[in-house]
Order: C-alpha cells, then sequence, then structure tokens
C-alpha cells in the first residue's frame, strides 16, 4: 500500500525508495560528476548503454531533461519535431521544444500513441523546399501513455524509422516504460533501442527510484548533451547517491514489472464489471488502464473526488467528463487493486 494508507494509482511515479535501496543509496561512493569522479553515475552510465546498445550515456534529474535535451542537441531553429498526437513531449513537457530547441512541432494523428510508416511519410516535409520546415527528429514514446500503456512492436518501430531515416531524420525514443515494453513482450531493452539514434529509460517510473533518468546514444551526441546539461541546470554534483538507487533497480526491480502488468489486467476486469464505467483501450497490455464514465449525469473528475475519500488516489484526464487514468506500480498490491475496485464499485452503485 502507498504513503499514509493511500492506495495511489495516479501515476508510477508515486513509488518510495524501498529499505534496499535506501540502504545502496547511503553506502553510495561519490564524487564531483561534472568532472566524471562519481563512480557511481559512471557505473550506472555504462551499464544503461551497454543495455541499450550505444556507445555512451549521461544521468540527468528527469525523463522531460532527457527528451528536451536530445531535442536540442538534434535541431537547430525552425526544424520541425514529429511525434504521435498524444506524445509526452506535446502534452507533459510545458512546450519545451518550440522554446528551448526553437523548433516547430508537428502532430502525427495516431492510434492511441501508435502510428504506421504510411503515416509518418504522410506527414514528412518535402526536400529542399524553402517554404516548409525541415523534417528533422522523429520521436516514439515506449509505451504509448495515453494509448494505455500500448507496447510499440519492434517491426513497426523498425518500419517506421527506416522511413524517417531514408528521409534523412534522425529517431528518437522517449523510454519512461521501455521496460514495462521489454517485460510484456520479451524484446530486450537493446533490440528496442537499436532502430533509435538516442534513447533513454526512467529510473523513478515503475522501478522505485526517487529520480532520475538515463539517456544514451553516440559519443558526439552525449558529448554536446553535457553542454545541455549544464546549460539548463542539470549538473546534481554527487549524484551518485541516487545513481545507486538506479543500480539496485536495474538488479531488483525490472522483473518487478510483470507483477504490476498482471496487476493492471485484475484492475481492468473488475472496472469492466462495474455499471455505469466502460474500458476506453481494452485489456491493458502493461501497467496503464483508461475508462470512461459512461453513468449520466457523473464525470471523471467527480468520481476521482469520491475516490479520494475513500483512500484512493486515480487521476482524471481530457477536460470536464474525461477518461480515468490507473497506473499499477510497485507500491500497489493485488489486494490494493481489489479494494480500489471495491470502492469504485460502491461510489457507482450510490
Amino acid at each position: 500500500m502507498s504513503h499514509n494508507g493511500l492506495i495511489d494509482l495516479y501515476s508510477d511515479t508515486q513509488t518510495r525508495p524501498s529499505a534496499g535501496m535506501r540502504r545502496a543509496m547511503a553506502e553510495a561512493e561519490v564524487g564531483d560528476e561534472q568532472r566524471g569522479e562519481d563512480p557511481t553515475t559512471r557505473k550506472l552510465e555504462e551499464r544503461v548503454a551497454a543495455m541499450l546498445g550505444k556507445d555512451a550515456a549521461v544521468f540527468l534529474p528527469s525523463g522531460t531533461m532527457c527528451n528536451q535535451i536530445a531535442m536540442a542537441v538534434h535541431c537547430t531553429a525552425g526544424d520541425e519535431i514529429l511525434a504521435a498526437d498524444t506524445a509526452h513531449v506535446f502534452f507533459s513537457e510545458a512546450g519545451g521544444g518550440s522554446a528551448l530547441s526553437r523548433a516547430q512541432t508537428w502532430p502525427i494523428r495516431s492510434d492511441m500513441g501508435l502510428f504506421t510508416a504510411n503515416d509518418l511519410k504522410a506527414n514528412l516535409r518535402e526536400h529542399n523546399n524553402r517554404y516548409q520546415p525541415r523534417s528533422r527528429l522523429l520521436i516514439i514514446e515506449q509505451t504509448a501513455n495515453m494509448g494505455g500503456g500500448l507496447v510499440w512492436p519492434l517491426t513497426q518501430i523498425a518500419e517506421v524509422a527506416a522511413v524517417a531515416h531514408g528521409h534523412g531524420m534522425i529517431v528518437h525514443m522517449d523510454g519512461a516504460r521501455l521496460f514495462n515494453a521489454t517485460v510484456a513482450s520479451g524484446v530486450s531493452a537493446r533490440d528496442f533501442a537499436s532502430p533509435f539514434d538516442s534513447a533513454w529509460i526512467d529510473l523513478s517510473k515503475g522501478l522505485g527510484c526517487p529520480v532520475g533518468a538515463v539517456l544514451a546514444g553516440s559519443k558526439p551526441f552525449i558529448h554536446e548533451c553535457w553542454r545541455w546539461k549544464q546549460r539548463i541546470g542539470g549538473a546534481v554534483r554527487q549524484s551518485g547517491i541516487v545513481a545507486a538507487a538506479g543500480l539496485y533497480a536495474l538488479d531488483h526491480n525490472v522483473e518487478l514489472l510483470a507483477t504490476d502488468h498482471a496487476n493492471a489486467k485484475l484492475l481492468a476486469e473488475r472496472i469492466a464489471g462495474i455499471a455505469g464505467l466502460a474500458l476506453s483501450n481494452g485489456p491493458p497490455q502493461s501497467n496503464i488502464v483508461f475508462f470512461s464514465v459512461t453513468a449520466p449525469g457523473l464525470t471523471a473528475a467527480h468520481i476521482c473526488a469520491e475516490l479520494l475519500k475513500r483512500n484512493v488516489r486515480m487521476g482524471a484526464f481530457g477536460g470536464t467528463a474525461g477518461r480515468i487514468r490507473c497506473v499499477t506500480h510497485l507500491d500497489v498490491s493485488k489486494t490494493d487493486i481489489e479494494r480500489a475496485a471495491t470502492a469504485l464499485a460502491e461510489i457507482m452503485r450510490g
């Protein structure tokens, strides 16, 4: 159960470090990471680079900073960034691509966060057309958050990336929930990352870390990322304390994501049986469940407010009526899922 008895399904960022992770953090060997003198951080960066099949990596405070730095390095002013119309870079990063990279953003109409090679072709700009921006960077989000945690199939990624590369574009992976995709599909992180020029993993989503993400790519790319890291205040000095949490998570928590997926499926089954509610995306592939309120006179915001009174937290998305999102994670048990579903059923009966 989450903190203070709250069953917190708002996001998989709600986890707290376990006792074992806290010990690893307390015992971490540290130094100045800006000077390359923090051995724990270097170990984490080297490990993630190897896991993703890239030459180098850099530890950063957040996944959003990974995306923003990657966009800033890959793009120049007036370039165009393409991603699914529901992508995190468009919805949850405060317009950073425009503010920091001075690039134009172009959403591709998607099917719950996924699109095809033909969809990409239809959105590409003409080469050498001085009136149009340059199609410069394609971003794929694995898994697709607003699509209910859908897993991009490797074959589809390869097809889309081939079109992008053939058009002279750079391809970047927002890997916030990459490990959910690996656990759900059996495809390795290295294979998923192979078609991408840059990719990152999040340590604070599902893996239980208090902070952090790691961005990987070529050595020249990471060299430029360090300049942007300094520029936007990403230096964390003795970062080994939090990097140690990341190493612990990679050793102990990745396989536990399978339990989160099972709990998400259980929750979806319970929701499907409650009158006045409807699953938005069918059975979940990973750890995210979206559902809508179909009962007249009720809204997602009202349901979430009533749930909070019963010590259950979910998130209302998409306006007044909207949808409700639930995200399972390390600090939510099967018993918690049953309790949350019971609370939901009580509210709908009432």
